[in-house]
């Protein structure tokens, strides 16, 4: 049985030898193996040849539940089509799809051959910008003062304690409606620039990473042309609004632009490649 098989990382359009001459000629992508290219006909993929018993079907259910394997093989993977993203259109494809072969990764680019070069054709020139819109509520107020206080106080503390509680609620409120009109702001300036925008789920809990309430997770599509006047427009949306901040990143390949109906019938597990 053959050791290998072969790890896919994103489809684009069929380059000159030149791009796996240079720009691939030094880039290691997952489990630290060279990164080539198969092509066929107008498309092509970026691949390596990883380890059957670290990549095969029963392995990876183990794998992707080891959170180091599973971050460095991440890093790996967005490396490789972040590098093919600076010199070409591309379409990522998700992380750990693996094939029996080069020959079976050939044959999936001619099945969908004009599936791939209709959404090449329609990303060409345009990358994606991620934009978050953050509120930074105020802190809790503190717990409730002992009623054996200063007897010199007359302040009732279980009152005091609960009208802190309504300034910490209202105040709250109000940077949730500010955080609201951010996301507006960012909606609108984006008219005239971004083709295309998705909302995705806002991040919670640990998976933020950030100070404040993610409140929006949107992805843009934008010309290359207009990146830069995109970019400072989303970073001043929220210039006037205490309380409310916003993050953008990017550039990046258009991860949250591919068509799924053309994309995720391959990506579902080494065995069925």
């Amino acid at each position: 049985m053959d050791e290998q098989l072969c790890y896919a990382y994103a489809v684009l359009g069929s380059p000159s030898t030149a791009l796996e001459r240079t720009v691939l000629a030094d880039v290691r992508g997952v489990a630290q193996a060279p990164v080539t290219l198969v092509r066929s006909g107008p498309v092509a993929a970026g691949v390596s040849a990883v380890p059957r018993d670290e990549f095969s079907e029963a392995a990876l259910k183990a794998n992707l539940e080891d959170l180091r394997w599973l971050e460095a093989t991440a890093r790996a993977h967005h490396l490789v089509i972040e590098t093919l993203t600076e010199h070409t259109t591309v379409l990522p494809l998700r992380l750990a799809t693996v094939y029996v072969d080069e020959h079976r990764v050939r044959e999936m680019l001619r099945e969908h051959e004009s599936d791939f070069t209709a959404l090449l054709d329609r990303l060409t020139d345009h990358v994606e910008w991620g934009v978050k819109v953050y509120a930074e509520a105020p802190p809790q107020p503190p717990s409730a003062p002992s009623a054996a206080g200063d007897p010199a106080d007359d302040t009732n503390p279980g009152r005091a304690y609960l009208r802190s509680r309504r300034h910490q609620r209202q105040a709250r409120e109000d940077v949730w409606r500010l955080a609201e009109e951010a996301v507006q702001r960012t909606e609108y300036q984006a008219r005239g620039l971004a083709a295309q925008h998705t909302r995705h789920r806002p991040q919670q809990g640990g998976l933020t990473q950030v100070p404040g309430e993610n409140v929006a997770n949107d992805a843009y599509l934008v010309p290359r042309t207009l990146a830069e006047e995109f970019r400072s427009r989303m970073l001043h949306a929220a210039d006037d609004l205490p309380g409310v901040r916003v993050e953008v990143t990017g550039p990046w390949a258009p991860y949250s632009f591919t068509d799924p109906l053309a994309l995720d019938e391959h990506q579902e597990g080494a065995g069925r490649r």
